[in-house]
């Protein structure tokens, strides 16, 4: 049960089915259905036992999310470092003044290692045994784009990049404390209007991008106007929403006994929305900026 694509219930089939028996044997009755996880009204059975009998715990994935946002932040940095401003003095003439222009040079190399990553998130959506491989070289991947956009929006609006980064741990900090007291209660409700406001999300991201490659300007909600300040809000709420839903996966997959490789599987996840709230709330205090 997740609004984050990547952490949805078809996953945890296909995490049993891929495990060792145990996961997909079937029982003694010739039954599947006595062994299964049961996923009905947000709750689950516990799931029988793995092999090694390692599972996965909150504890491993909160480690795991740590150690990908490292790895985000060291090619994030690298990155960053790539973005480059200069000034240019032009002389003056006998029509104009002398002034200063400023160039700023972004490397366009950042976003191959960026679509690498892309694709590896693809594979890790579809086969979460992989995880523990695919999820750090994502994080590697699209650290490289994350540092040289933040560092493109610091160059115009000084300080907003610290102002992103605070507003996010901020808002994971509120939702986390909101789900843990069960002031917020993930419902199988709540995440499908979740799920349903990201897809339409990801749809107008799309839309807006195919209209781009055949010259049409529609990125409306770009504007700093009323219509794309309270669209990016709402788009930041719902990236939050679906922070609550990721800790519901991450929680009832851990109390299931889900294998032990789900640990980087469920941080993979966690990464792909902070790092989406992160790039939104971005968006939003650049709007704000202007």
């Amino acid at each position: 049960m997740s609004a984050n694509p990547v952490l949805s219930p078809q996953r945890w089939e296909q995490a049993r089915a891929e495990d060792q028996p145990g996961w997909a044997a079937p029982s003694g009755s010739g039954s599947l259905a006595a062994t299964d996880v049961a996923m009905t009204a947000g709750t689950m059975r516990p799931a029988p036992p793995v092999a090694d009998a390692r599972t996965m715990t909150i504890g491993g994935t909160l480690t795991a999310t740590g150690v990908l946002f490292v790895l985000l932040l060291l090619t994030g940095w690298v990155g960053w470092s790539q973005v480059t401003q200069t000034e240019i003095t032009i002389p003056a003439t006998a029509f104009e003044p002398a002034r200063t222009e400023v160039s700023t040079d972004f490397p366009g190399w950042v976003f191959l290692p960026m679509i690498g990553a892309l694709v590896l998130g693809l594979v890790t959506a579809f086969k979460p045994k992989l995880a523990r491989v695919t999820a750090p070289l994502y994080a590697l991947g699209y650290g490289f784009a994350i540092g040289a956009i933040s560092h493109m929006y610091n160059l115009q609006f000084d300080g907003i990049v610290l102002q992103a980064v605070a507003a996010t741990l901020s808002v994971f900090g509120v939702v986390f404390f909101l789900y843990a007291t069960r002031i917020i209660q993930v419902t199988p409700r709540f995440a499908r209007i979740t799920m349903a406001a990201v897809g339409g999300i990801l749809v107008m991201y799309l839309v807006s991008w195919v209209a781009t490659l055949f010259g049409a300007d529609i990125t409306f909600w770009n504007e700093p106007t009323p219509l794309g300040i309270g669209i990016s809000v709402v788009i930041c709420i719902v990236a939050a929403m679906s922070l609550a839903v990721d800790f519901a996966f991450i929680e009832e997959a851990s109390k299931a006994g889900m294998p032990k490789y789900m640990e980087w599987y469920g941080a993979f996840g966690l990464t792909v929305t902070l790092v989406w709230l992160y790039l939104e709330i971005l968006r939003l205090l650049s709007l704000l900026r202007q």
